[in-house]
């Protein structure tokens, strides 16, 4: 699917679960064997359950009917995030500071393209993580991908 399908796909799906009071967290189109599929994960606080995943569900598939965005077969899956929840937005890293996070650069950056640290949150477009005991700064436009750690 294309960045431009992707964006539209959010562009549609973030009033409307808004509008339900949860929070859109990510879209993604996978190829998994020969099936595809476009997965909607929401969230809100405390958690979400079945009943707003169905809610979204339904009305995600009446709009994605109707707007016709993916040419070819898919199954629809909205889900919460889980618990190693994506971050994506600049909001986030301010959300959850004082987490374990993961944060994957899209290059190596001061020798290292993953970091594990606690969050200290975004100053200047660059996010904070205390990373072996020291704090480094990595700019928000080298973040490939991030999300929260769960240690056992």
């Amino acid at each position: 699917m294309s960045k431009s399908v992707l964006s539209r796909v959010r562009e549609l799906a973030e009033p409307e679960i808004n509008g339900l009071g949860l929070e859109l967290v990510d879209v993604e189109y996978v190829k998994e064997g020969v099936h595809w599929y476009l997965r909607i994960y929401i969230d809100k606080e405390g958690g979400v359950d079945i009943d707003d995943c169905a809610v979204v569900s339904h009305r995600m598939s009446e709009i994605l009917d109707r707007e016709n965005l993916i040419p070819q077969a898919y199954m629809l899956e909205v889900s919460s995030p889980g618990i190693e929840r994506p971050l994506r937005k600049k909001e986030d890293y301010e959300k959850y500071k004082g987490e374990l996070v993961s944060i994957y650069s899209s290059e190596p950056y001061q020798g290292f393209i993953c970091f594990t640290g606690n969050l200290v949150g975004l100053v200047e477009d660059h996010v904070i993580l205390e990373h072996e005991k020291q704090e480094i700064a990595i700019p928000f436009e080298r973040i490939e991908r991030a999300h929260l750690t769960f240690e056992f």
